[in-house]
C-alpha cells in the first residue's frame, strides 16, 4: 500500500490542497495525518471539514499541541501562536473542536507507529532536535518506524540492533529503502510552515511492499495563503515566514 503522510498542515487550505492533489496524483492509497491542523493559517475550518472527512474514508490521524490547545484552554504557548490559537477556537463549531479533542496521541497500525512530536512523552511535545532525541524516541516503542512531525524540518533518523544511530536529512524524491535491520525515526516537515528554508510544502510518501520512504515537496501560492493570514488579522509574521520557509 501508497501512504501519503502529512504532519503540520496548520490550516494552510493552498499547501494542503497541492500536498492532496500531488499524492493522489502518486498513486497514495491512505492519508495519514500526524497532527497540527490547525494554528498559525486562515483557514481551520476548511482543514477539519477536509480531515474529518478524509478520516471517514479512512485515513489515521493524531493530535498535535495546536489542536489540543484549541480544545484545552489552559494549554501555555508563545504569544504569537496563542493569539492564532485563540481566534482559530472562535472559528471552529463545536463538533470541528470535538474531533480535535478526541483524536489520539499516538496510533499503531501494523509495525509503524504515528505521533505528533515524539515517542518516549507524546504529551509533553519534545522535539526532536538531535540524534540523541531520535534515539530517546526509538527506544520507547518497539515499532520497527516511527513517525512524527512537530518541528517542521525533515529528517531520518536510524538505530542498528547495537544501538548504533545513523542521521541524515532526506533527498526529495530520493526513495530511501528502511532496511529491516534497523529502527528508524522517519520526521516530516510541515505542509503549512515549513521551517528548513524551502517555502515548498513537505510531506512523505511510504510503500509498504518495498519499504521505501520518499519525501515530497510541493510548490503552492504561498502569496495567497499569507494574504489569507494577513486579511484575516492575524499576526503579519505568520504571513512573512511562509515567503521564506523560516
Amino acid at each position: 500500500m501508497r501512504l501519503a503522510i502529512f504532519a503540520d498542515i496548520h490550516a494552510n487550505r493552498q499547501a494542503f490542497s497541492a500536498c492532496l492533489d500531488f499524492a493522489r496524483a502518486r498513486g497514495a492509497e491512505r492519508i495519514i495525518c500526524l497532527g497540527d491542523i490547525v494554528g498559525y493559517g486562515a483557514d481551520p475550518e476548511w482543514a477539519v471539514d477536509t480531515m474529518m472527512g478524509l478520516v471517514d474514508d479512512g485515513a489515521i490521524a493524531v493530535i498535535g499541541n495546536h489542536d489540543h490547545a484549541v480544545s484545552t484552554p489552559s494549554e501555555s504557548m508563545n504569544a504569537v501562536a496563542q493569539a492564532a490559537i485563540e481566534w482559530t477556537r472562535g472559528r471552529l463549531s463545536a463538533p470541528q473542536r470535538r474531533f480535535l479533542a478526541e483524536l489520539p496521541l499516538t496510533l499503531r497500525d501494523d509495525n509503524r507507529l504515528y505521533v505528533h512530536s515524539e515517542a518516549s512523552h507524546p504529551a509533553r511535545w519534545h522535539y526532536v532536535r538531535d540524534t540523541p532525541d531520535a534515539a530517546r524516541s526509538i527506544e520507547a516503542t518497539d515499532a520497527h518506524i516511527t513517525f512524527c512531525g512537530h518541528i517542521h524540518r525533515p529528517a531520518l533518523y536510524s538505530m542498528s540492533s547495537a544501538a548504533k544511530m545513523t542521521s541524515f536529512i532526506p533527498t526529495t524524491d530520493v526513495p530511501v529503502q528502511l532496511l529491516g535491520g534497523r529502527r528508524w525515526l522517519v520526521v516530516l516537515g510541515s505542509v503549512g510552515q515549513p521551517r528548513d528554508g524551502d517555502p515548498a510544502a513537505a510531506f512523505a510518501m511510504l510503500d509498504t511492499t518495498s519499504r521505501e520512504i520518499t519525501y515530497c515537496r510541493v510548490p503552492y501560492d504561498v502569496q495567497a495563503a499569507a494574504s489569507r493570514i494577513r486579511a484575516n488579522g492575524l499576526p503579519h509574521w505568520l504571513a512573512d515566514r511562509l515567503l521564506v520557509g523560516r
